[in-house]
């Protein structure tokens, strides 16, 4: 069913026969009513260290059924922590989901189709718009594009990107800030057999203003392998880790080049191989939170009032956004076996991220009225 599917993405709604046939897994034994919550209300908890793992390609009905493919994903996980029922993507294809995780960027056609051509970013108008929006269409944005990354370091807090397979083909990226060059054909886009890294999986690079320091870069955006050193100490754990499996491992490709099955198959396997790891790391047990999820569905249903970039196209393609993908949170401050219904989207998560460290609101994470993570997500108290 998986590879069927696949072959549905990105843009058709999965059918209604399959639908029925998707029961849901069994509830996690507390579940949070979708009630409204302002956001000053909450007091959030002294959460450090935020793990982001991005999958591929799959809705919530499918992920999440009671037939799943994934069982780790779908049935282990949400007792060991949160299951979002209705988090949602905000765009189709992957690159600009990708990008508003971590800036607030709204799709553009460039990053809609994935940028097959690693070109700039070309300004419709000089700076920003007032919902923090860089109007126009490209790749590669301009250096006055912040991230989350460049929020961080001006708050003296750390980062990486932990890409899997970056530089295992050094003729088609480097082993550290990988990716092809300005206005080149971009090759990673498909997988090899001994590299399938992809460009448009990993944000970082898609912004001058972690690019154009290339030892800068070279520091924090790193092949996954580092990622085992750096959980051996608190003190070696970034605050922020954004963690991209290769094209395989993420669920994109089904089969894959590598000979392994890939879809749902291949992302549980890693993620039975590398949540473990995260979750007995020093940091993740004294202020972490994990979050796994998913780029985006196969529908271009949205929520949250997600706009469109002025000027620009729907989000969805055909739609207003990615489809409901749903998400796992698991932290010392998750009571194991909580459901949530409330709605959250990518731009949510961006926020929830910026609200736990104390940092301002990038793009559309800043939208009026947009909710954050709050007492629906963090239920219980560290002990």
């Amino acid at each position: 069913m998986n590879v069927f599917l696949q072959l549905l993405r990105p843009l058709g709604a999965v059918p209604m026969v399959l639908l029925a046939a998707c029961a849901s897994a069994p509830a996690p034994s507390t579940r949070v009513a979708s009630t409204p919550m302002a956001a000053a209300s909450v007091a959030l908890p002294p959460i450090r260290h935020v793990f982001v793992i991005v999958l591929e390609n799959e809705p919530y009905e499918v992920t999440f059924n009671a037939q799943s493919l994934a069982p780790y994903l779908a049935r282990e996980l949400p007792k060991q922590g949160l299951l979002l029922q209705n988090y949602y993507a905000i765009g189709h294809n992957s690159l600009d989901n990708y990008i508003a995780l971590i800036s607030g960027q709204a799709p553009n056609p460039d990053t809609q189709g994935d940028c097959p051509v690693f070109r700039d970013f070309v300004r419709a108008q000089p700076g920003l718009d007032a919902n923090g929006q860089a109007s126009g269409s490209g790749c590669v944005y301009p250096a006055d594009v912040k991230t989350l990354p460049d929020q961080l370091e001006a708050a003296r807090l750390t980062w990486k990107g932990y890409m899997e397979d970056m530089g295992a083909d050094p003729v088609r990226e480097a082993t550290a800030c990988g990716h092809v060059a300005i206005g080149a054909r971009d090759q990673t886009n498909r997988a090899a057999p001994n590299d399938q890294y992809a460009d448009k999986h990993d944000p970082f690079v898609y912004f001058h203003s972690i690019i154009d320091d290339p030892v800068r870069c070279a520091a924090h955006v790193v092949n996954l392998a580092a990622l085992d050193r750096d959980l051996a100490s608190i003190a070696a754990t970034p605050n922020f880790a954004f963690i991209t499996p290769n094209l395989c491992h993420d669920g994109h490709d089904a089969p894959c080049r590598s000979g392994e099955p890939g879809g749902l198959l291949s992302a549980d396997t890693f993620l039975r191989e590398w949540v473990p790891k995260i979750l007995a790391a020093p940091a993740f047990k004294k202020d972490g939170l994990l979050i796994v999820t998913f780029d985006e569905g196969t529908a271009g249903d949205a929520c949250c009032g997600e706009l469109p970039l002025p000027g620009g196209p729907p989000p969805g393609r055909f739609g207003p956004g990615g489809g409901r993908t749903g998400a796992v949170l698991l932290s010392p401050f998750i009571r194991p076996g909580t459901v949530s219904t409330r709605d959250y989207n990518h731009y949510s998560l961006l926020r929830s991220i910026e609200d736990l460290f104390g940092l301002p609101h990038l793009g559309y994470a800043d939208t009026q009225g947009l909710r954050p993570f709050g007492t629906d997500v963090y239920t219980a108290v560290k002990q």
